[in-house]
């Protein structure tokens, strides 16, 4: 079963993201400041990181911690490090936006995607904090660009969540891969995939 399963490692050196390949991930998000649940790598890290790896890199866009409520001015600084991404070969970005009333900020959501295609977009656990995570989920499903979903279903933990990410799984019409986080460990990775159906998982030791 695991052969079908992709790994995505959360990292915020090189030597953890080479560390992380060795263990047999499949993937990287690279982030500064795991402390504060990531923030955007630097642009150097995020160079060492592309030109050392053989394995895809995910650079998360989030310009501080808190919550995902963004001013113009943050917009418009996120805007400019996925245009650095997109020239640093990196595969995608990571990022989420809610509104003050706790739904999907579809408007800027859709402005950041657009923004950051070809590249593969992940919405990440911004929408674990969103009021209703199933229709945050369908929201996210109309939204040209996005690629991925990270999320633990609502709950501390993607076990705990385990039935809402398999009614994520399970929506008709579907269209964006769901990432399972949230004490995602190598003992417990293949039985949060067969209950939920998910194929991609992700955490800090997932590989």
């Amino acid at each position: 079963m695991s052969n079908s399963l992709i790994f995505e490692a959360c990292v915020e050196t090189l030597e953890d993201a080479l560390a992380a390949e060795r263990r047999g991930a499949n993937r990287i998000e690279l982030c500064s400041a795991l402390d504060q649940d990531g923030l955007t790598p630097s642009q150097e890290l995020t160079k060492q990181c592309v030109q050392n790896l053989s394995i895809p890199v995910m650079a998360m866009v989030r310009p501080r911690g808190g919550n995902f409520v963004y001013t113009e001015e943050e917009i418009s600084a996120m805007e400019a490090e996925i245009e650095f991404f997109k020239q640093s070969g990196v595969a995608g970005v990571v990022f989420g936006l809610l509104t003050e009333s706790g739904d999907i900020d579809v408007e800027n959501t859709s402005r950041l995607a657009r923004l950051a295609m070809p590249l593969d977009v992940t919405f990440h656990k911004a929408i674990d904090y969103s009021n209703d995570i199933l229709r945050s989920f369908q929201q996210l499903n109309s939204i040209d660009g996005i690629t991925r979903v990270l999320t633990s279903g609502g709950m501390d933990t993607a076990w705990n969540g385990r039935n809402v990410l398999k009614q994520m799984q399970d929506l008709q019409g579907r269209r964006i891969n769901i990432i399972a986080a949230g004490k995602v460990l190598p003992d417990n990775r293949e039985q949060i995939a067969a209950f939920s159906g998910v194929s991609e998982l992700h955490g800090k030791r997932v590989a």
